[in-house]
C-alpha cells in the first residue's frame, strides 16, 4: 500500500471472469484505479468497462504481463485458476509473489478444499466432488486442483502481506451483505455453505483493508438467512 495505508491504485488478475468482473466494478465505485489483467481472448468481456480502466492482456501465469500489470499496485487481487495441467495457477501465484510492489496487499481467490494447517473439517459432499472431479479434470486435462493446491502452499510460505480467502459453494443473486468468516471450515456460522458471487467480491476488496486479515485464509460463506417472520420480530 502507499506510505499512508490508503489504498488507490490495484491490480484485478482474472478480471474477466465473473468474480473478476464484480471486483472490477466495486473496485471502480470505491474510487479506486483498476488494472485489469485477463488473457487477450477474453477482452471483449471488460468492455463495459472501457475508458474507465486500464487492461493488460495476456495469460496470468505470463511473467512479464503481472510485472507490468504490478507496477504501481497499492493491493493485487487475484482469481487463482488452476486451468490445464501445467501449473498455470502456480505460475500466476508466483509471478504475483515476486512481482508486487514490497508494501502491496495481496489477495487470492479459492475454494474451500484448500487448508492452511490440515485443520478444516469437510462435509463429505465435498471431499466426494473434490475427489471426484480432480481425478476427471485432469484425465481431460482440463484443470488441475494439485496446482491450485501448490499455489497456495507458495503463498502460505511467502512473507508478503497475502490473504487466501476460501469461499463456500456460489451462487449469483442479489448481495446479502459482507459474507461470515471463520479461520477453519466446519467451524460454527459457514453451516449455509452458499456464497453470492457479489458478495465473494465485496469480501475479497474488504480483506485488503482489514489488518486482522494479513497471512490468514478465512473461510467464508454467506450469512444465514433470516425469515420475514424473523426480521419483523414476529
Amino acid at each position: 500500500m502507499t506510505s499512508s495505508g490508503v489504498i488507490r491504485q490495484v491490480a484485478i488478475i482474472g478480471a474477466s471472469g465473473k468474480l473478476g468482473q464484480y471486483m472490477v466494478q466495486q473496485a471502480l465505485q470505491r474510487g479506486w484505479s483498476v488494472t485489469a489483467v485477463c488473457r487477450e481472448q477474453s477482452v471483449g468481456k471488460l468492455a463495459r468497462f472501457a475508458g474507465q480502466i486500464r487492461i493488460v492482456a495476456g495469460d496470468t501465469d505470463n511473467r512479464q504481463v503481472i510485472q507490468q500489470a504490478l507496477s504501481a499496485a497499492d493491493a493485487v487481487f487475484c482469481v487463482l485458476v488452476p486451468w490445464g495441467i501445467k501449473g498455470y495457477a502456480t505460475g500466476t501465484a508466483q509471478a504475483v509473489l515476486d512481482f508486487c510492489p514490497a508494501a502491496a496487499r495481496l489477495v487470492f481467490s479459492c475454494g474451500w478444499h484448500i487448508s492452511r494447517d490440515g485443520k478444516d473439517r469437510y462435509p463429505w459432499q465435498l471431499r466426494l466432488f473434490v475427489a471426484l472431479f480432480g481425478r476427471l479434470a485432469r484425465w481431460a486435462r482440463f484443470a488441475d486442483l494439485q496446482d491450485q493446491v501448490e499455489a497456495c502452499r507458495r503463498i502460505f510460505h511467502s512473507d508478503k502481506q497475502w490473504t487466501v480467502v476460501r469461499c463456500s459453494d456460489i451462487e449469483e443473486g442479489e448481495a446479502e451483505g459482507l459474507p461470515i468468516w471463520r479461520e477453519h471450515v466446519g467451524d460454527a456460522g459457514l453451516e449455509r455453505n452458499r456464497t453470492r458471487r457479489v458478495d465473494f467480491a465485496h469480501f475479497m476488496l474488504a480483506a485488503a483493508l482489514d489488518p486482522e486479515l494479513v497471512q490468514m485464509a478465512p473461510a467464508i460463506s454467506g450469512r444465514p438467512l433470516v425469515s420475514a417472520a424473523v426480521a419483523t420480530g414476529r
